[in-house]
């Protein structure tokens, strides 16, 4: 899969929805300095209170509504299951106006409560999957990977879903690319052993396609084995940025042989700060390390034997004077830059958003003159304001929402251009987490997952335009 074909179109679409995704981390910044939770809470700048749903399941503000689109253990058109732990999601612009999904499916073992694509048993893994799976595991499968739906907007109606990729691991989060596939992580450094055949911790792409059928499952191993979490592409250099969810995490980037390719290989690196080797980004003594809106040079270490079989790459890339960070999660690319959430990030561990702006000569020999840069964008210490930020996606009118991952009640929190923070939802069923929300190419749904027991729903309503 390269970048050619339909990708005029498709960047096009990534580009706008990347400009929106700058206007409201500009917005968090602000919001540092906007006064107390309940002020910010209480701003009137969202939609307003959260109504309470008589059916249970998703509050909201009044004039919206929900409708659950896809669930665990639902039949789907190729004749497997939905599997359950729905996590990270992408929306990508389909024909006629259709806007396909790719869904991860965070399971971890061979052999699931949370249900997998082939039932009970196991009894629906037959040839067509077991030829496109990657780890048939010693007697049993692998029960992560993607599913892939199809959703007419218009019409409020799902016309297919299917099973996309197979045999993974743990896939949490990932990211969309510029060239219409979505790229899979799993958070997961499991080895070969009596129960898996396989080696585990890797990246796989996935196209964003309507035609029913399982991707070949190759994994991106040059890209690095950790533990993955996301990713974010700049369309203008074809650069992968990753997170890895480790409490000593380190921030990677890996720059393709040729862009559009991943599967070709390329040179992984780690991030460092000039003038600050192994600096700790976590903010989590009695002083902090890191200023917020203090913007630091960068700096890129190259990495070697990436594929890591101790799972060691963390401390190399440390001991070269790589920065640490604290469990780094939802990653997007925004107006030329790539933002991303640290989950426990600060003196609160109530989490951190950074935003690193790439170098006009990202990746090239001039970029050490004029490196890339790095600034902590916010570090509310405040539940009040949000919780554990997860997962986040930018609406095409600016405002960022959020996904929490917190203790007790998780919403999705909304910030506008001009730093209002206003909830937008909360779970009403249970303290399940939210999980990979994403806007239709036509900005009328929103969609999000709520992880367990695993429903993925979309949303409509009075929408800002």
């Amino acid at each position: 899969m390269g970048w050619d074909g339909n990708v005029t179109i498709s960047r096009r679409f990534f580009l706008k929805s990347a400009a929106a995704a700058s206007l409201g981390f500009n917005g968090l910044h602000k919001l540092l300095g906007a006064g107390s939770a309940q002020a910010a809470t209480e701003s009137g700048s969202g939609y307003g209170k959260l109504m309470p749903d008589p059916e249970g399941i998703l509050d909201l503000p009044k004039g919206f509504s929900w409708k659950v689109i896809s669930q665990v253990g639902e039949k789907m058109d190729d004749g497997y299951l939905v599997p359950g732990l729905h996590d990270g999601m992408a929306a990508f612009p389909g024909l006629n106006g259709r806007t396909i999904l790719v869904r991860n499916h965070e399971l971890n073992s061979t052999s699931s409560p949370d249900g997998g694509p082939f039932g009970k048993d196991n009894a629906l893994f037959d040839a067509r999957a077991r030829s496109s799976t990657y780890d048939q595991g010693q007697e049993t499968p692998c029960l992560g990977g993607t599913t892939t739906l199809v959703y007419d907007t218009r019409a409020g109606s799902l016309e297919r879903h299917y099973l996309s990729l197979s045999g993974t691991l743990r896939n949490c989060a990932g990211g969309p690319t510029p060239w219409n596939t979505w790229v899979s992580c799993e958070e997961t450094v499991e080895k070969t052993d009596d129960v898996l055949a396989r080696d585990h911790g890797y990246n796989f792409e996935v196209p964003a396609v309507e035609d029913i059928g399982l991707v070949e499952p190759v994994p991106l191993t040059e890209m690095g084995r950790f533990n993955h979490e996301a990713i974010a592409v700049d369309p203008n250099s074809g650069i992968v940025y990753q997170t890895e969810d480790r409490s000593d995490g380190l921030i990677y980037r890996f720059i393709p042989d040729k862009a559009g390719k991943l599967a070709d290989g390329g040179k992984l690196q780690a991030l460092a700060l000039r003038g600050h080797k192994r600096l700790d980004t976590r903010n989590h003594g009695d002083y902090e390390t890191v200023l917020p809106g203090k913007v630091l040079e960068v700096e890129w270490i190259d990495m070697d034997n990436v594929l890591a079989p101790e799972d060691d790459l963390r401390y190399r890339g440390y001991g070269l004077g790589a920065a640490q960070f604290a469990r780094g999660e939802g990653m997007w690319y925004g107006q030329n830059a790539v933002y991303f959430a640290c989950t426990s990030g600060g003196k609160n561990q109530k989490g951190q958003i950074w935003r690193y702006v790439p170098s006009l000569f990202e990746g090239k020999e001039d970029e050490e003159r004029s490196p890339g840069t790095l600034e902590l964008f916010v570090e509310p210490n405040d539940s009040a304001l949000v919780e554990n930020a997860d997962t986040l996606t930018v609406s095409p009118w600016g405002d960022l929402v959020i996904c929490e991952d917190g203790q007790g009640d998780d919403g999705l929190v909304g910030v506008t251009p001009s730093g209002d923070l206003y909830k937008f939802g909360r779970n009403a069923m249970n303290e399940s987490e939210f999980a990979g929300a994403t806007f239709s190419p036509d900005g009328s749904t929103l969609f999000v997952n709520i992880q367990s027991p695993g429903l993925t729903l979309a949303i409509t309503g009075p929408w800002r335009t």
